[in-house]
């Protein structure tokens, strides 16, 4: 793994919830929502690796691929694996844009102290929308051209990205526990 495939947690901001704090049914199943949207961005990432040493395999062609990229659930009609960031990559844009617009100022207004944290989530957003479209250039790439060249940037794109953002979702699911618990996402 390649420093650019980690954050610094030295910078990262934390709350302070104190240990043992517990939250009733309804307030945990508030967090256990975007738990559960995350674990769907995991489990897709996790496809697309599998699909990805597939074809580094000879396992599968391209074409059958994107075939099966094409059968995921966060796939639109016009889903091919050189425009892979127009579903998955729209999910998570999608995902962060919500949380930019609505979740993190309504965090900010109820409990003004997560604010540093919302400000580095918002900051990881920007780099992960990046990374982003590094993988969508690198497929198109691959589709163009087909060979291993283009497969190593396609996986290693991929990495990194898989690496920032895992990191990036385990952390929002960490300090935003208490928040989203005590005040909903709106």
């Amino acid at each position: 793994m390649s420093d650019e495939n980690t954050w610094d947690e030295t910078t990262r901001p934390t709350l302070a919830e104190p240990a043992g704090t517990t939250y009733a049914p309804e307030q945990e199943a508030v967090v256990q929502h975007l738990v559960d949207i995350h674990d769907h961005l995991r489990t897709e990432l996790t496809r697309i690796h599998g699909l990805l040493d597939d074809v580094r395999r000879g396992v599968l062609t391209a074409g059958a691929a994107r075939s099966e990229v094409h059968a995921m659930s966060l796939r639109q009609n016009n889903w091919t694996l050189g425009a892979y960031c127009q579903s998955y990559c729209g999910f998570v844009n999608g995902h962060h844009s919500l949380e930019d617009a609505s979740v993190f100022p309504h965090l900010r207004r109820a409990e003004p102290d997560v604010a540093p944290v919302l400000d580095r989530l918002q900051d990881e957003h920007l780099i992960i929308h990046d990374l982003l479209d590094r993988v969508d250039t690198a497929l198109v790439s691959l589709v163009q051209t087909g060979d291993d060249g283009a497969l190593d940037a396609v996986e290693e794109s991929l990495r990194t990205l898989g690496d920032r953002l895992l990191s990036h979702l385990a952390y929002e699911e960490r300090e935003l526990r208490g928040p989203l618990a005590r005040h909903g996402f709106y």
